[in-house]
C-alpha cells in the first residue's frame, strides 16, 4: 500500500503499513521535500460539473518534517474541469517515519475549498450546509461543535415534517419545539421519519447528541462517536428523501389512492 492510498481515506486512529516514501534520507524538522507517493483521490461536490466528483493530486506532493514520527503534507487536488481544493494532512508514524515500511495514520486532515467546491454533494437539500459545517468542524477536531450541527439537522427535519403535515406543537421563542420527545413521537407515528432499523431508538439518538452538546461527554468521546451519529442522522435524511421521491413517483402514475384496488 502506498501513502496516497491512506491519504485518500477518512482519518482513522488505526495504523497502516505503507511503502517507504521519504527515501534513504531523514527529513529534518522544518525541511521540505517533494515526494512521489501516488495520486491522492478525495470526493467533493463540484459546482461547475454540478455533481459529486473525484479530485486528484499530482504524482508529486510536498512533505515537511515535524519530527522523526510526524510529517506535514500539502497538495492541491483537481477536478477534471479545473476546480481545485487545497488539502493538508498531519501524518503520524508508530516508529521512525523515514523507515522502509512505516506504519502510519492521519492525525488531522484539513481542506481549503474554493467557491466552486463543496464537501457535501448537495443531496440533502436545505440541510446540506449544516452537514457540511458538521464535517468541517469534525475535521478540525471540534467534536462537540460538529455534534451541534447534527442535532440541529435532527431538530429541523422533525419540525419541518410536523409543519408540513399539520402537527401542532409548542415552540420556544427561537422556534425550537418545547417538548422534542412528544413532537418526535407524533411525527414518527404519522410519517415514520426514523428508519425502521433504529426506529425504537429515535429519541435515544437525540439524547446522545444532546449529552455531547451539553458537555456530558468530552471532546475525545465526541470525536469517536461522530461517524456513527452522522450516519444515523444522514439515515433520517435519506429515509425522508426516499419517501418523498416514492410518493412523487406513485402520484405521477396516478396511484394516489394508496394501494391496489
Amino acid at each position: 500500500m502506498r501513502l496516497s492510498d491512506v491519504l485518500s481515506r477518512a482519518p482513522t486512529l488505526e495504523f497502516t503499513q505503507v511503502e517507504g516514501f521519504l527515501g534513504e534520507r531523514k527529513l529534518a524538522t522544518g525541511r521540505q521535500r517533494k515526494i512521489q507517493a501516488g495520486n491522492i483521490a478525495l470526493n467533493f461536490y463540484c459546482k461547475k460539473c454540478m455533481d459529486s466528483r473525484t479530485f486528484y493530486s499530482g504524482e508529486e506532493i510536498y512533505c515537511i518534517g515535524v519530527n522523526e514520527h510526524l510529517v506535514s503534507i500539502d497538495c492541491v487536488l483537481r477536478c477534471h474541469c479545473g476546480s481545485s481544493v487545497q488539502a493538508w494532512f498531519l501524518v503520524d508514524c508508530d516508529g521512525d517515519i523515514s523507515g522502509i515500511a512505516p506504519e502510519i495514520r492521519i492525525l488531522k486532515r484539513s481542506e481549503k475549498l474554493s467557491s466552486e467546491v463543496s464537501i457535501d454533494e448537495g443531496r440533502f437539500g436545505s440541510f446540506s450546509l449544516l452537514i457540511e459545517k458538521a464535517q468541517l468542524a469534525h475535521r478540525e477536531g471540534f467534536g462537540a461543535g460538529a455534534i451541534v450541527y447534527l442535532r440541529k439537522v435532527f431538530e429541523q427535519i422533525t419540525a419541518q415534517t410536523a409543519d408540513a403535515t399539520g402537527i401542532v406543537y409548542e415552540k420556544h421563542a427561537n422556534g425550537n419545539p418545547k417538548n422534542f420527545f412528544d413532537l418526535l413521537r407524533k411525527v414518527d407515528e404519522q410519517c415514520s421519519i426514523i428508519p425502521r432499523e433504529f426506529s425504537a431508538n429515535g429519541y435515544k439518538l437525540f439524547q446522545e447528541l444532546s449529552n455531547i452538546v451539553h458537555g456530558e461527554n468530552n471532546e475525545e468521546q465526541a470525536l469517536v462517536k461522530y461517524d456513527s451519529l452522522l450516519r444515523l442522522v444522514i439515515g433520517i435524511l435519506d429515509n425522508n428523501k426516499i419517501k418523498t421521491e416514492l410518493m412523487a413517483a406513485s402520484g405521477a402514475l396516478g396511484w394516489d389512492d394508496g394501494g391496489d384496488q
